[in-house]
């Protein structure tokens, strides 16, 4: 076979789960054909290629997959990061008229221009920091109408060559002018805006936040009923303030992942385990909400899978480098450097539905990074530091300008 592109002279970290760890193919190749991997292995076995390029000995991994992000929004919380500073709660700034709510007006007024470019401009910081793969879910409007609408601009965005979008419908929760109207506007989720979601193809999964002062386990469970009767993917934020058995939940519908988990029993994370189903770390917003670590050594023990994700929003993670996630996650968290990488490429793309994503190996995506190092724990190593230490990010195996 002769290749389009052979990358050679590499430490490849596969990230393929038919390989021990990581993957790690010492002085290492790659070959690409048709934007996809045709070929990983030892340099000595490389096949010929129509154009080759040496990386003399650096890093070669896949691209980061960023499982988690808010990133279609208007606004901005910097008042409530200054709130918070100051000692105030997450909660406490709910109730006086802050949180999520706060970002309904600024996105509901601005028009699909402008929040094509605010989430377009989100897209090319993420990409700058190593992102090839991102989930953008809806949830800052909060009507039929309204989420249908950022879904659209959501597809508008997809239609860039890079990043790959994954969208999500989020249930987010119950808008403040229908505080006393809970159960209709469930039931406009499950009956008007799933039903138009899976019609127009705008998500492939739907989120549901199930907590204290979201949606309560009762209304999770008609939301992820009617999602799996739309025939879509579902998952969870679950467990950031309050266990409500929503781990247990998940389980239930065989969900893709729950995220943030920063409370969940015993019963939730063996749940967890048995459905095969995986654990999302948001270290960005745990830290910044000063909330207490998730319980990674039980979950690591149970054997859930766990990925890492920036959690981008406008309130409690306004950022979307994945690295710095990595380190938070090892520094603040207590993972490893192993399940760092694992977090951001393999066990990321599976929490999305994409299985193929996330690795080098057999007929995955090319989407890769060369990094100007060697080795994989100088990423989370020298933080805030990625964009330095990028050398080239190929998609599709076509490389991106710099």
């Amino acid at each position: 076979m002769t290749a389009d592109l052979v990358i050679r002279n590499a430490r490849v970290l596969t990230c393929d789960p038919s390989r021990f760890g990581l993957g790690m193919v010492d002085r290492g190749a790659i070959a690409i054909k048709n934007g996809e991997v045709e070929w990983v292995g030892p340099e000595a076995e490389r096949p010929a290629a129509t154009r080759v390029v040496d990386v003399g000995g650096r890093l070669v991994t896949p691209g980061l997959v960023d499982c988690h992000t808010h990133a279609i929004f208007a606004g901005d919380r910097a008042n409530e990061f200054a709130m918070r500073a100051a000692g105030k709660g997450y909660l406490e700034i709910a109730a006086a008229g802050g949180g999520i709510t706060a970002t309904l007006g600024p996105t509901r007024a601005a028009t699909d221009q402008a929040l094509i470019a605010l989430t377009s401009a989100r897209l090319d910081a993420a990409l700058a920091t190593g992102t090839t793969t991102i989930e953008i879910k809806s949830g800052y409007d909060l009507t039929v109408a309204g989420e249908l609408r950022l879904l659209r601009c959501v597809a508008a965005c997809a239609r860039r060559p890079a990043p790959r979008i994954v969208p999500t419908l989020l249930a987010h929760l119950i808008p403040p002018e229908r505080a006393n109207d809970r159960s209709a506007f469930v039931l406009e989720i499950c009956e008007q805006l799933i039903p138009a979601v899976a019609a127009e193809k705008l998500a492939t999964s739907v989120d549901v936040y199930c907590d204290e002062g979201a949606f309560t386990l009762a209304e999770t469970r008609s939301i992820l009923g009617a999602a799996r009767n739309a025939g879509l993917a579902v998952r969870g934020h679950v467990g950031q303030f309050k266990d409500l058995g929503a781990a247990e939940l998940l389980s239930d519908f065989a969900a893709l992942s729950g995220d943030h988990l920063e409370q969940v029993s015993d019963a939730g994370i063996e749940a967890m385990a048995a459905a095969n189903i995986v654990a999302v770390m948001l270290p960005g917003a745990c830290v910044q909400l000063r909330l207490p670590v998730p319980p990674v050594a039980r979950l690591r023990l149970a054997g859930v899978p766990m990925a890492i994700a920036s959690d981008l929003n406008p309130g409690s993670s306004f950022s979307s480098d994945l690295p710095l996630q990595m380190w938070l996650a090892t520094t603040h968290y207590g993972m490893t450097v192993e399940e760092a990488w694992l977090g951001v490429t393999r066990h990321a793309a599976q929490a999305l539905g994409r299985p193929k994503a996330g690795r080098i190996a057999l007929d995955a995506p090319a989407d890769l990074i060369v990094w100007t190092c060697d080795d994989p724990a100088t990423i989370p190593y020298r933080y805030g530091a990625a964009a330095a230490l990028i050398d080239t990010v190929y998609v599709a195996g076509t490389p991106l300008p710099k």
